[in-house]
Protein backbone atom coordinates (compact mmCIF):
# COMPACT_ATOMS: atom_id res chain seq x y z
CA UNK A 1 0.00 0.00 0.00
CA UNK A 2 1.17 3.28 -0.84
CA UNK A 3 0.16 7.00 -0.01
CA UNK A 4 0.02 9.97 -2.70
CA UNK A 5 -0.03 13.85 -1.70
CA UNK A 6 -0.19 16.75 -4.06
CA UNK A 7 -0.99 20.39 -3.75
CA UNK A 8 -3.00 21.66 -6.94
CA UNK A 9 -4.09 25.61 -7.28
CA UNK A 10 -7.53 26.18 -8.83
CA UNK A 11 -8.56 29.89 -10.71
CA UNK A 12 -11.91 29.43 -8.45
CA UNK A 13 -13.00 30.35 -4.73
CA UNK A 14 -13.41 27.89 -2.42
CA UNK A 15 -17.10 27.76 -2.35
CA UNK A 16 -16.89 26.67 -6.13
CA UNK A 17 -14.30 23.89 -5.47
CA UNK A 18 -16.07 22.37 -3.41
CA UNK A 19 -19.41 22.51 -5.40
CA UNK A 20 -17.48 20.85 -7.80
CA UNK A 21 -16.10 18.41 -6.35
CA UNK A 22 -20.12 17.42 -4.20
CA UNK A 23 -22.51 18.60 -6.37
CA UNK A 24 -23.40 15.33 -9.09
CA UNK A 25 -24.34 18.17 -11.34
CA UNK A 26 -21.40 20.42 -11.54
CA UNK A 27 -19.09 17.09 -11.22
CA UNK A 28 -21.09 16.08 -14.87
CA UNK A 29 -20.19 19.60 -16.43
CA UNK A 30 -16.09 19.14 -15.72
CA UNK A 31 -15.80 15.20 -15.70
CA UNK A 32 -18.03 14.85 -18.75
CA UNK A 33 -20.11 11.50 -16.88
CA UNK A 34 -22.97 11.69 -15.04
CA UNK A 35 -21.88 11.13 -11.09
CA UNK A 36 -23.34 9.98 -7.89
CA UNK A 37 -22.81 12.19 -5.01
CA UNK A 38 -24.16 13.61 -1.66
CA UNK A 39 -22.81 15.35 1.09
CA UNK A 40 -24.42 13.38 3.81
CA UNK A 41 -21.79 11.33 5.58
CA UNK A 42 -22.35 7.33 4.95
CA UNK A 43 -23.44 7.87 2.01
CA UNK A 44 -21.93 6.05 -1.35
CA UNK A 45 -20.83 8.11 -4.40
CA UNK A 46 -19.65 6.51 -7.99
CA UNK A 47 -18.01 8.52 -10.66
CA UNK A 48 -16.71 8.15 -13.95
CA UNK A 49 -18.98 5.03 -15.06
CA UNK A 50 -17.78 3.44 -11.28
CA UNK A 51 -14.75 3.39 -11.83
CA UNK A 52 -14.23 5.38 -8.46
CA UNK A 53 -16.96 4.43 -6.11
CA UNK A 54 -16.56 4.53 -1.79
CA UNK A 55 -18.56 6.34 0.82
CA UNK A 56 -18.42 9.69 1.98
CA UNK A 57 -17.45 9.99 5.24
CA UNK A 58 -16.61 13.77 6.50
CA UNK A 59 -17.77 17.47 4.92
CA UNK A 60 -16.77 20.76 6.30
CA UNK A 61 -18.83 22.84 3.53
CA UNK A 62 -16.36 24.78 1.14
CA UNK A 63 -13.08 23.49 3.06
CA UNK A 64 -12.55 19.49 3.57
CA UNK A 65 -13.77 16.56 2.03
CA UNK A 66 -13.02 12.74 2.92
CA UNK A 67 -14.19 9.84 1.53
CA UNK A 68 -13.29 6.22 1.65
CA UNK A 69 -11.92 4.79 -1.78
CA UNK A 70 -12.85 0.93 -2.50
CA UNK A 71 -10.45 -1.33 -3.99
CA UNK A 72 -11.77 -4.69 -4.12
CA UNK A 73 -11.09 -7.14 -0.81
CA UNK A 74 -8.65 -5.59 0.79
CA UNK A 75 -10.67 -2.25 1.75
CA UNK A 76 -12.06 -3.60 4.87
CA UNK A 77 -8.74 -4.33 6.46
CA UNK A 78 -7.15 -1.30 4.85
CA UNK A 79 -9.25 1.57 3.88
CA UNK A 80 -7.75 3.76 1.07
CA UNK A 81 -9.22 7.60 2.44
CA UNK A 82 -9.01 10.32 0.58
CA UNK A 83 -9.00 13.31 1.91
CA UNK A 84 -9.29 17.08 0.17
CA UNK A 85 -8.48 20.42 2.07
CA UNK A 86 -9.53 23.44 0.29
CA UNK A 87 -7.05 26.76 1.13
CA UNK A 88 -8.35 30.33 -0.02
CA UNK A 89 -5.85 31.68 -1.90
CA UNK A 90 -5.30 35.43 -4.33
CA UNK A 91 -5.66 33.41 -7.23
CA UNK A 92 -8.33 31.38 -6.27
CA UNK A 93 -8.17 27.83 -3.99
CA UNK A 94 -4.90 26.20 -3.01
CA UNK A 95 -5.79 22.06 -2.98
CA UNK A 96 -3.85 19.86 -0.92
CA UNK A 97 -5.14 16.13 -1.72
CA UNK A 98 -4.01 13.22 0.49
CA UNK A 99 -4.64 9.72 -0.62
CA UNK A 100 -3.44 6.95 1.86
CA UNK A 101 -3.26 3.02 1.40
CA UNK A 102 -3.74 2.46 -2.03
CA UNK A 103 -2.99 -0.72 -3.45
CA UNK A 104 0.23 -0.91 -5.23
CA UNK A 105 -0.62 -2.19 -8.42
CA UNK A 106 -3.35 0.41 -8.64
CA UNK A 107 -1.09 3.22 -7.54
CA UNK A 108 0.46 4.46 -10.73
CA UNK A 109 -3.31 4.65 -12.24
CA UNK A 110 -4.50 6.38 -9.79
CA UNK A 111 -1.96 8.86 -9.25
CA UNK A 112 -1.89 9.87 -13.11
CA UNK A 113 -6.04 9.61 -12.66
CA UNK A 114 -5.66 12.35 -9.70
CA UNK A 115 -3.20 14.63 -12.19
CA UNK A 116 -4.37 14.63 -15.59
CA UNK A 117 -8.40 13.57 -15.32
CA UNK A 118 -9.37 14.82 -11.92
CA UNK A 119 -7.42 17.94 -10.87
CA UNK A 120 -6.55 18.27 -14.57
CA UNK A 121 -10.56 18.57 -15.64
CA UNK A 122 -11.60 20.53 -12.56
CA UNK A 123 -8.39 23.36 -13.61
CA UNK A 124 -9.40 23.21 -17.14
CA UNK A 125 -12.74 23.73 -16.27
CA UNK A 126 -11.66 27.26 -14.20
CA UNK A 127 -9.63 28.47 -16.71
CA UNK A 128 -10.00 32.23 -17.67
Amino acid sequence: MKDFKKYFAVAAPPEEVYAALTNPATIQLWSGEKAEMSTEPGSEFSLWEESIVGKNLEFEEGRKIVQEWYFGEDSDENPSIVTIILHPSKKGTDVELRHTNIPDEAFDDITEGWIDQYWGAIIDFYKE
